[in-house]
């Protein structure tokens, strides 16, 4: 056999350096719940040797960071589960079912899903990231020879970039309104904001942003489509779908009144009506970008699933066969929460983005700010904890080389979401739809972030200069 047939035999050069991310992946990759305990002690024994902590001390900048991520754990858990809810609901999944049928090729397969996937982050994170992996399992029955482990790492991929263009995204929310729960420090007014909010046509969707997202957006797509494994080595999706309907106890004979109203649709029906008429007064009164936060785009699902499971029996049993979804995430986040505690109050975060800082120039100051959140990423996986580390220095920065302030928030979101592809607590809600483990997939997601790390660099560099 010809050196040139034994390439071709172990697939292209993007499959081949895929699986050597996929190797090691197979072989150090832990669970995420013992990822997060080894993030942990990284940062323990980091914040003792760098910042010279007392271990004590570490050990109460433990215990109070534990808890500082409550609300957030809540809100994210459901978010997961309402969404999870309704991306499971009989009626959307006959219509992704029928979407499924659109595609009759791997590679048209594989675009269709992933554009799915941006549209559906754009709408919501959590319900992209339980409706990508319930699509996948449709596309992968009727289309025969995707590789399911890559396909699950691309549609994941879709949510992660998402967040830097859609309009929810906590940071552009925030900054657009001014939100003084989030800017807690007074830096925001001394980096010369005390005028006016940015709105988010000068973050979200200014050109430099939309220019950088698409080349992002582009470029997945296609090393998605072209990492392709032989068909020796193609994994696909086996395990039967479960497409039953939730099931509720019945019952038989008279009805008691407490069965009535258990069972009634007009109890569902009013409490949606009265979620619509906020929904669309919301939208009336403060328009559709300044409404989006995360508080009401949970309102919103709530009320689409009073729709779609339309007896309170119905909504409650939804409700607790989507919970196991989000119990890794509800345990994960107050560990996240000591984390973020220790490297906060030990410093050693803000050591860690000023150590980058302190060799920034004028063109380098947004790559900095996207490196370091990068790097703050990986054990502060809250945007609000990492930004009231990361912008008291990154602001002041900005300010001494005159930088273009959205530049610098768009470097720290991109930082911020990038890492979400190494760090896997938004990962498993999806995984666990399709009852796969963390090492099936990591190394296709640490294999499309050393492509997006890359790409993202050189635009940070570039970009900002000509647009």
């Amino acid at each position: 056999m010809s050196e040139t047939t034994q390439a071709k035999s172990k697939g292209n050069i993007f499959w081949r350096i895929s699986k050597k991310f996929q190797f090691a992946a197979d072989t150090i990759i832990p669970d995420s719940f013992v990822f997060c305990i080894i993030l942990a002690f990284v940062v323990f024994f980091a914040s003792w040797i760098v910042e010279k902590s007392n271990p004590m001390d570490l050990i109460q900048y433990w215990y109070n960071g534990f808890w500082t991520q409550n609300a957030f754990a809540f809100q994210m858990t459901i978010m997961v589960v309402v969404c999870a809810a309704f991306a499971q609901s009989p009626a959307v999944r006959k219509g992704l079912d029928a979407f499924a049928g659109i595609a009759k090729s791997p590679y048209v397969a594989m675009v269709i899903f992933m554009v799915f996937g941006y549209v559906t982050s754009f709408i919501n994170w959590a319900f992209c990231s339980i409706a990508c992996p319930v699509l996948a399992m449709r596309m992968a029955k009727k289309v025969k020879g995707l590789h399911f482990p890559m396909m699950m790492a691309a549609g994941y991929s879709t949510m992660v970039l998402g967040q830097c263009m859609g309009p929810s995204a906590s940071l552009y929310a925030r900054v657009a309104a001014l939100d003084p729960s989030y800017f807690e420090v007074p830096f925001f007014q001394e980096a010369g904001w005390a005028t006016g909010s940015i709105s988010q046509s000068q973050t979200t969707y200014n050109p430099m942003n939309v220019c950088l997202w698409i080349i992002l957006a582009v470029v997945t797509i296609i090393v998605s489509i072209l990492t392709v494994p032989p068909k020796e080595e193609i994994v696909e999706f086996h395990a039967p779908i479960n497409d039953d309907d939730i099931v509720v106890e019945e019952s038989t004979g008279k009805l008691t009144p407490a069965e009535k109203m258990n069972g009634s649709h007009i109890l569902m029906w009013m409490t949606a009506i009265v979620g619509l008429i906020y929904i669309f007064w919301s939208f009336a009164t403060k328009g559709i970008l300044n409404s989006l936060g995360l508080n009401f785009m949970i309102f919103i699902f709530i009320t689409v699933d009073c729709i779609v499971y339309n007896t309170p029996k119905k909504f409650a049993a939804a409700i607790k066969d989507s919970m196991y979804l989000a119990s890794d995430v509800m345990i994960q986040f107050p560990f996240y929460g000591a984390i973020m505690g220790i490297m906060t109050d030990s410093g050693l975060a803000a050591t860690i983005v000023a150590a980058l800082a302190s060799v920034a120039t004028a063109k380098s100051v947004p790559v900095i700010a996207y490196v370091s959140a990068c790097i703050v990423n990986l054990f502060i996986p809250s945007q609000g904890g990492q930004w009231i580390v990361q912008g008291p220095i990154m602001l002041p920065l900005a300010k001494q080389f005159g930088n273009y302030y959205p530049d610098i928030l768009n470097a720290f979101v991109y930082g911020d979401e990038a890492t979400n592809l190494l760090q896997p607590l938004y990962l498993i809600p999806a995984l666990a739809v399709v009852n796969m483990k963390l090492k099936e997939v990591w190394g296709y997601c640490a294999y499309l972030f050393v492509i997006w790390f890359i790409i993202t660099c050189i635009g940070l560099y570039i970009l900002p200069g000509i647009m």
